[in-house]
């Protein structure tokens, strides 16, 4: 089909050489021969009248206008996937659909968990894959290549709408073992210690508390940088290190590992809000409302930490190589972690 003298798949020709970056590749996703998405890349290049792409090797590098056309075919092809295509009646346990989505393991942890487990239930063919957040993930989003953006409020792009899910709070966490913090821990105390720190993404980006301590000038002494809150509590143990996180994510956490979780000696203990974001396109697409829904009923039978009372690992436990120090009780971890959140909305 011509649509003023473009033969509108060499558009689809155009997409899967942008995301495949190979000619054998690219014929491959979208069922051509390789002589034929040939012929489709010559007619491509006499019609725009720009080469499109040059070769590396075997790998095909966009020109400048292959770069600024890209975006637009992208968002046409969905937009025909999404608003003509797919409009059949969704039914999930029938549903073979993959979701793509980006979140960190913390989210995972104390939250999609129970969003696979009840999609298991619903919807037995549908399936999952997870991406972590990188430094282009508002990219993905935007070209509709995810299907959903998790991440705390404050890291999200505010030329999209979002929508809050949870809360939570951060708190200093430790072994048991660990002697420095069996007195309350002091703000000069904390930046004294030793730390495990969080950085996210290919440029290593600072997390919450980090950007904190950088914008007020702050500085701590750093032992270990990891890729993941859930690399934090394995760093700690049988050390004096402490490490910052959620506290959510820290109770999980310490179902099964020594962990000692105290107050942070920072201002308001640094609340934060998860959202989630969608492309544009899939606003009316019955699969993604269909998942979006299941996330808004999940988060918003969310317990408050605060109100969680699983016990803390004792001494000799799964997992417990700390065991020259007394347990930390349930009610003084309570005590301890509610004085550090006491006000904070999660």
């Amino acid at each position: 089909m011509r649509f003023k003298g473009l033969d509108l798949n060499l558009l689809v020709a155009l997409d899967a050489l942008m995301a495949e970056r190979n000619l054998t590749a690219a014929a491959r996703s979208i069922n051509l021969s390789q002589p034929a998405m040939s012929a489709a890349v010559a007619r491509l290049r006499t019609y725009f009248r720009d080469e499109l792409f040059t070769m590396a090797g075997r790998e095909f590098i966009p020109t400048p206008r292959a770069e600024g056309l890209a975006p637009a075919v992208r968002e046409a092809l969905l937009r025909i996937q999404r608003s003509i295509i797919s409009l059949e009646p969704f039914n999930p346990a029938q549903s073979d659909r993959r979701f793509r989505i980006i979140l960190s393991d913390y989210v995972t942890f104390v939250f999609f968990e129970r969003i696979v487990e009840r999609a298991a239930r619903e919807a037995p063919a549908v399936s999952f894959e997870f991406l972590p957040p990188t430094d282009d993930s508002e990219d993905l989003l935007r070209r509709g290549d995810i299907d959903l953006l998790i991440l705390p409020e404050i890291f999200m792009s505010n030329l999209r709408s979002r929508t809050k899910l949870f809360g939570d709070v951060h708190v200093c966490v430790g072994c048991r073992s660990n002697q420095q913090l069996l007195q309350p821990l002091t703000l000069e105390k904390y930046m004294s210690m030793g730390h495990v720190v969080v950085r996210f993404g290919d440029t290593l980006r600072l997390g919450i508390e980090e950007r904190y301590l950088v914008e007020h000038d702050l500085k701590r002494r750093i032992d270990v940088v990891v890729q993941g809150y859930s690399m934090i509590p394995p760093m700690l143990l049988g050390t004096e290190r402490i490490g910052t996180m959620p506290l959510r994510l820290a109770q999980h956490f310490a179902k099964t590992t020594p962990l000692q979780i105290v107050e942070l000696p920072l201002p308001q203990h640094l609340p934060f809000t998860e959202a989630v974001q969608w492309p544009a396109l899939h606003n009316n697409d019955p699969a993604s409302r269909w998942m979006r829904e299941m996330l808004f009923q999940e988060a918003s039978s969310m317990v408050s930490p605060l109100a969680m009372a699983e016990p803390l690992s004792e001494p000799g436990s799964r997992g417990d190589v700390c065991p020259d120090r007394p347990a930390t009780t349930n009610a003084a971890a309570r005590s301890r972690v509610k004085g550090a959140t006491r006000g904070v909305p999660i």
